[in-house]
């Protein structure tokens, strides 16, 4: 089947999001303190539940209750969210660009709290090059649970066997390859792009 459309995740793939960005002004000096509590108090898997819809104010009401110690640093991690989002991957946007300009469907489905995505929205243009997006935290499912690709193959008549996936993180490539998606592990734009031209994709 011919391929006509690619799906994109964003942190990591066309957005520069790391916690360290913020958190390093916290940590004045201090990198083993901040490594220490980005593993161990707010980690990715305490963050990965706001992306499966959990609210921040519930999320640090259990976070303090064991680290009360590190209320301040727990606190500061929604009104610092903004300061965690480092800017676009340029070189990787330039190809969504290049796939909206050439009417190849272009969708992002992204692990991402319903709470923190506007200020992503509001910042980079990009989205404008995009046919639809799902958000995890809108629909309270994380990937790589099967069921949100499924959602997004119903939400916008995706027909998998002719859709491309790409995303940084192996497991979410996988779980796309068993849905019947052409899963790309992105390691770089120009990976990527060399991967959609041999797809047909990009000339």
């Amino acid at each position: 089947m011919r391929f006509n459309t690619v799906i994109f995740d964003l942190g990591g793939v066309l957005v520069d999001w790391n916690p360290r960005y913020f958190y390093r002004k916290l940590f004045p000096g201090n990198e083993a303190a901040m490594e220490d509590f980005l593993t161990n108090v707010c980690s990715n898997e305490w963050n990965l539940q706001q992306d499966a819809g959990r609210t921040f104010a519930e999320a640090a009401q259990l976070l303090k209750a064991e680290h009360p110690d590190k209320a301040e640093l727990i606190d500061a991690w929604l009104p610092g969210y903004p300061e965690m989002l480092g800017g676009v991957i340029q070189e990787t946007v330039d190809i969504l660009c290049e796939l909206h300009a050439r009417k190849v469907r272009t969708y992002a489905l992204s692990n991402w709290s319903a709470e923190t995505f506007h200020y992503a929205l509001e910042r980079f243009d990009f989205f404008k090059c995009f046919d639809g997006r799902l958000i995890s935290g809108d629909v309270k499912m994380v990937k790589p649970d099967p069921r949100i690709f499924q959602l997004l193959f119903e939400r916008f008549q995706i027909e998998p066997a002719s859709a491309a996936y790409v995303d940084d993180l192996e497991k979410n490539v996988e779980a796309a390859n068993k849905l019947g998606l052409h899963g790309i592990h992105f390691t770089s734009a120009a990976m990527l792009k060399k991967e959609l031209e041999r797809l047909g994709l990009l000339v």
